[in-house]
């Protein structure tokens, strides 16, 4: 079976103020439906891993294949729609628009995208509002709901263009733990229902032990 996500011999440079291997050599493979967390300490290369997987980054030395397609060398607005299409991401921040309606933030990368009908992208935001529970919430302003639900729209948002990946950057990081487990039960339940992969960094030891595997890393290496 192909893998969703493959990385060959990624190395990866800082050059200001002097030159600085952050990355050293990672090859790793997620599989279809994995749940999988990045764990290290602070400083450590996971959040520039993270960018060079979801392809915003793309000065870096070795292979990138998501869904069996080699990213590495592609042009920017190729790997844009790629992003679009393939990968959805959660961060610690939601990011969401304080001006727009919640229902309007979770449309917003599909009418970017521009496949489907506005009405055919209205329909699909307010289902992915009622599988996280707050569908009810759809029509407030974005800044009008609480930290918990915030981050549950944000999570709408990254699955309204049905992506393959979920990639997330510390999701729970600025939850409580009752809210943090149920972003971690959202995830586990879209990795069984939706057939999604997840890669997760995070602090939260929690958290990572119960996804389906560990990638630890320390000084730029996968240990």
């Amino acid at each position: 079976m192909t893998p969703i996500l493959e990385t060959k011999n990624i190395n990866k440079y800082f050059i200001e103020p002097v030159k600085f291997q952050v990355l050293k050599d990672i090859t790793f493979q997620l599989q279809a439906k994995e749940f999988v967390s990045i764990m290290g300490k602070s400083g450590c290369g996971k959040s520039t891993l993270l960018y060079i997987l979801s392809t915003m980054d793309t000065s870096y030395e070795g292979e990138l294949f998501l869904d069996g397609q080699k990213m590495t060398n592609l042009h920017r607005d190729e790997l844009a729609r790629i992003r679009s299409e393939k990968i959805g991401f959660v961060f610690q921040f939601h990011y969401l628009l304080p001006e727009f309606t919640v229902l309007k933030n979770v449309m917003l990368p599909a009418l970017k995208l521009g496949k489907e009908s506005e009405s055919v992208i209205k329909k699909n935001a307010m289902e992915k509002l009622d599988m996280l529970g707050i569908v009810n919430e759809a029509h407030k302003k974005a800044s009008k709901i609480s930290g918990g639900q915030k981050q549950r729209a944000s999570i709408a948002r990254a699955l309204i263009n049905n992506p393959k990946i979920i990639m997330g950057d510390e999701p729970t990081g600025n939850l409580d733990s009752k809210n943090a487990e149920n972003v971690f039960n959202i995830f586990k339940q879209l990795s069984h229902e939706q057939n999604l992969s997840l890669l997760i960094v995070t602090h939260d030891e929690d958290f990572a032990r119960k996804t389906d595997r560990i990638i630890e890393m320390e000084d730029g290496m996968i240990l």
